[in-house]
């Protein structure tokens, strides 16, 4: 039986009189993706200058590595302006690629030698080294080939007026601030107990080129050579073999409250941890590492989703988040879909809407260190073999078959769909809810299973890959901005130029004395 902290909120929240004030949610993506020579190979050259500044540019910077790029779209209340303005982010980069193209999977290409994968360099301000030492530091903990791995994050946030009214239904203690961050800590604790979802439907890499192995043996099969692969797999990149954290097994972040989760997090940066201690922090005047703690700083902490809140005067985030409470989530679990050139669906924000407003609603007790293993446990099985016919899943301690308890989800999340189809008007939501419904009794037409099948086509992941990569770059070439839009790239790109000269221009001080700013 379905749960609510507050069943009259739902109710209420389902007129269409009251649901308009969902119209007020704030969404942006982030989308990762690395560039590649002619060959498919990582790009060795430095980030393009006609792209702008990336220690400055709002839309357009790199991720971890050089060659990694990161698109960010501005957050807006107009549920189609953030793909809208992530296609024109990729139809203005597209023509300054001087033949590199954009690789269109979440687990990379080609790679060499861990020396092979240029770290980000940002410049010669005290910022932009601190940005580029985290990555060195990154590159030393964990391997440089996890800074070429891609991905989408979807920013979401509610409207005041949601919370004010939510509030009067279901009266909390305490100020606003405090009922809001509550409730997503709930809301990210319930992303915990179903997020595996958003892997089954929208995983996308199942494979890998054998090179990301380095050496390294696998119990993956082998697909074809050069390739290996999950059978079942729906998602590597987030398995132990892509973006997991295993030094941080031991770092244990409550999201039971916003006071734990920033505790620990303050604590992680301030605790030594002894392999990093031998790493050293300095060698001579080259810095190694930010600091030799469990952290560096708080964003290395790697999650499915996070509270975030953008400081007011520069604070660090997890200072942030205790003075000023929850600001948004960030959800991080999206692949790049490489049937697209952008690498996203207009289905995978429509959902995440309905899930996000489902796991708001929905009870969120504590979640114990038993569950926390229940719930680990289950993301572990989807992403390695999710599509595997007898699939099961924990649920309170049992063994529970995958299919009804994704069904049992779907009409869970029901309720919701109306609700945001009240919004907006039309019937939007419940018609992509239905449609991916679908996708749980019929495992070969997730993203997933096309990609091996799309790999078995091509010889290969590598070559499956780069077939799709160049695919997208004719597209995009051959839909050009309008000559508005490439004069509001054009003005972005120098605008970012003239605030980083401006940064370097700066008295600096030592980078030492910056580094310990920043802690203190």
């Amino acid at each position: 039986m379905l749960k609510f902290t507050c069943c009259d909120a739902v109710q209420q929240f389902s007129t269409s009189g009251r649901a308009q004030v969902l119209r007020g949610i704030t969404r942006g993506y982030e989308r990762e993706c690395l560039r590649v020579d002619p060959a498919g190979r990582l790009a060795q050259t430095p980030h393009p200058l006609a792209l702008g500044a990336k220690l400055t540019h709002p839309w357009i910077t790199t991720d971890y590595a050089e060659a990694l790029l990161e698109f960010i779209t501005p957050p807006s209340q107009d549920p189609q302006f953030p793909l809208q303005f992530l296609r024109d982010i990729h139809r203005y980069v597209a023509p300054h690629l001087a033949g590199e193209t954009m690789w269109a999977g979440s687990m990379p290409c080609v790679l060499g030698d861990d020396k092979d994968i240029p770290i980000a360099d940002y410049g010669s301000s005290n910022a932009a080294r601190f940005k580029t030492v985290y990555r060195e530091g990154l590159g030393l903990r964990y391997g440089r080939k996890m800074q070429t791995i891609a991905g989408a994050h979807y920013n979401w946030s509610l409207p005041a007026d949601f919370w004010l009214a939510l509030q009067d239904c279901c009266p909390g203690t305490g100020r606003l601030e405090e009922f809001v961050s509550e409730r997503y800590f709930g809301l990210i604790r319930n992303f915990q107990r179903y997020g595996w979802l958003i892997p089954y439907l929208f995983g996308a890499s199942p494979a890998i080129c054998e090179s990301f192995l380095q050496g390294q043996p696998s119990e993956l099969p082998e697909l074809v050579p050069g390739t290996r692969y999950g059978p079942y797999a729906t998602s590597l990149r987030m398995s132990d073999l892509g973006y997991h954290n295993r030094a941080q097994a031991n770092l244990h972040v409550s999201v039971n409250s916003l006071a734990e989760y920033t505790q620990a997090l303050e604590a992680a940066i301030r605790t030594p941890d002894p392999f990093y201690e031998e790493i050293g922090v300095r060698d001579g005047p080259r810095w190694k590492q930010l600091n030799a703690n469990l952290l560096q700083i708080e964003n290395e902490f790697y999650a499915g989703m996070r509270p975030k809140r953008i400081g007011k005067q520069g604070e660090r985030p997890a200072e942030a988040l205790q003075r000023y409470g929850v600001e948004y989530v960030e959800m991080r679990l999206f692949d790049l879909n490489p049937f697209v050139a952008i690498g996203i669906t207009p289905e995978q924000g429509t959902f995440a809407d309905v899930l996000l407003l489902m796991c708001l609603f929905r009870d969120s007790p504590p979640i114990t260190s038993r569950e926390q293993s229940e719930n680990d446990e289950n993301k572990r099985r989807i992403v390695n073999q999710g599509r595997q016919p007898d699939l099961h899943l924990l649920a309170h301690n049992r063994e529970q078959p995958f299919r009804p308890l994704a069904h049992e989800l779907f009409d869970d999340m029901q309720p919701f769909a109306e609700m945001l189809d009240a919004a907006y008007g039309g019937t939007r939501y419940c018609t992509t809810l239905q449609g991916l419904r679908e996708r749980v009794d019929q495992p070969d037409s997730t993203p997933s299973a096309q990609v091996l099948a799309g790999a078995r086509q091509a010889g290969g992941f590598f070559n499956f890959t780069l077939q799709q990569s160049q695919q997208h770059q004719r597209e995009l070439l051959a839909q050009p901005l309008d000559e508005a839009g490439k004069a509001k790239f054009a003005t972005s790109v120098q605008d970012s130029l003239l605030e980083q000269q401006r940064l370097e221009a700066q008295e600096q001080g030592t980078f030492e004395d910056f580094v310990t700013r920043y802690y203190n």
